[in-house]
């Protein structure tokens, strides 16, 4: 059975919670990626995610105008996460049972990269998932 840290994505972006949606569509768009990394604003704080899909239901199609918007008024917050040395059925379930498209992936609490759907599709390649 394979792990997530076999298929996850270690190259991640982040962003400031400070930083307008525009500054966050132009960071996706260059590096053609579908989401970002929202950095904790205080120590307080916690971790999320920006998504395509937080920019375009959130922003876009209410109207609104990306350079006047901040990224924390759209990301999503806590981040659900999995270790990565889960097998790749467990975040399979994770993600059907909690309807996401991507998981943070951690290791001994730090993040080290992102799992989606996609990469989860790409190695179910000629192997049995579930």
């Amino acid at each position: 059975m394979k792990k997530i840290q076999e298929i996850m994505v270690r190259e991640i972006e982040e962003i400031s919670p400070n930083a307008k949606v525009s500054e966050a569509i132009a960071l996706m768009l260059k590096e053609g990626i579908r989401s970002l990394v929202v950095t904790p604003e205080t120590g307080e704080d916690v971790y999320g995610i920006v998504t395509v899909r937080n920019v375009v239901f959130k922003v876009l199609a209410k109207g609104l105008e990306p350079k006047n918007i901040e990224v924390r008024e759209i990301a999503t917050k806590p981040l659900v996460c999995i270790d990565a040395h889960y097998d790749v059925s467990h975040a399979v379930r994770l993600m059907a049972n909690l309807n996401l498209a991507r998981l943070v992936v951690t290791e001994l609490g730090k993040i080290v990269g992102i799992v989606t759907l996609m990469d989860i599709l790409r190695s179910s390649q000629g192997e049995k998932i579930c």
